[in-house]
C-alpha cells in the first residue's frame, strides 16, 4: 500500500487532487481511498488531504501519519508546516516550486527522495490560473506509479468538463518537467 499525503492551502485543489488520483486507481482495479481533514478553515487555510492507493483491500480509516510521499501545492507552506514530519524512511517529498532541489535541501534541510516543479508556472500558462492540483498530479505520477496518465483522462473529463482538456495538458507538462533527486 502507498500512503500519500497533499499540503495546500484551502481552495488550491489538494483534496480534489488526491479524489481524482483515487478514483484513476479504482478505474484500474485497485483499491484506493482519498479523505481530507481540516475544520472551519476558509479558503487559503492549510488543509491536509490523504490518499491510499493498494493492490489488496484497504482496511486502515485513520490519517496518514507515516507518508510514503508527500505532496505540497503551496510552497509558502514549508514555512509554517513540517511537511515532511513523520516521511517513511526512502519516502519521497514533492514539492511545487520554482527552486532547485539543492536550494531546497539546503533552505529546509530535506533528505532522501525530493522531486520539484514549477506547477504554479505550469498552471498559469496552461490554464491560465494559480490552482495547482492536477499539474501536481503529474509531478505525484512521475515519482510513484499509482496509476497511469491515461487512466487520469476519465476521472479529469467527469470533473472538469469543458476545461479537462487544459487540467491534462498541465499534468502531462508536469510530469515532463518534474525533477527527482534521491
Amino acid at each position: 500500500m502507498t500512503e500519500i499525503r497533499f499540503h495546500g492551502r484551502g481552495g488550491q485543489g489538494a483534496v480534489t487532487s488526491a479524489e481524482l488520483v483515487a478514483l484513476s486507481a479504482i478505474d484500474e482495479g485497485k483499491y484506493a481511498q482519498a479523505f481530507p481533514s481540516f475544520g472551519p478553515e476558509r479558503r487559503g487555510a492549510p488543509v491536509v488531504a490523504f490518499l491510499r492507493v493498494s493492490g489488496s483491500r484497504i482496511r486502515v480509516r485513520s490519517k496518514v501519519y507515516h507518508p510514503d510521499i508527500v505532496v505540497v501545492l503551496d510552497p509558502t507552506l514549508l514555512d509554517i508546516v513540517d511537511v515532511a514530519a513523520g516521511l517513511k524512511p526512502g519516502g519521497t517529498v514533492i514539492v511545487n516550486t520554482a527552486k532547485t532541489i539543492e536550494q531546497l535541501r539546503a533552505q529546509y534541510g530535506f533528505k532522501g527522495r525530493l522531486a520539484a516543479v514549477d506547477a504554479t508556472k505550469i498552471a498559469m500558462e496552461e490554464m491560465k490560473v494559480p490552482i495547482t492540483n492536477t499539474t501536481m498530479i503529474g509531478a505525484l505520477l512521475k515519482t510513484a506509479p499509482l496509476t497511469t496518465l491515461s487512466a487520469m483522462e476519465q476521472p479529469l473529463n467527469h470533473r472538469f468538463g469543458r476545461i479537462a482538456e487544459r487540467n491534462k495538458k498541465a499534468m502531462e507538462r508536469a510530469f515532463a518537467e518534474t525533477t527527482i533527486r534521491e
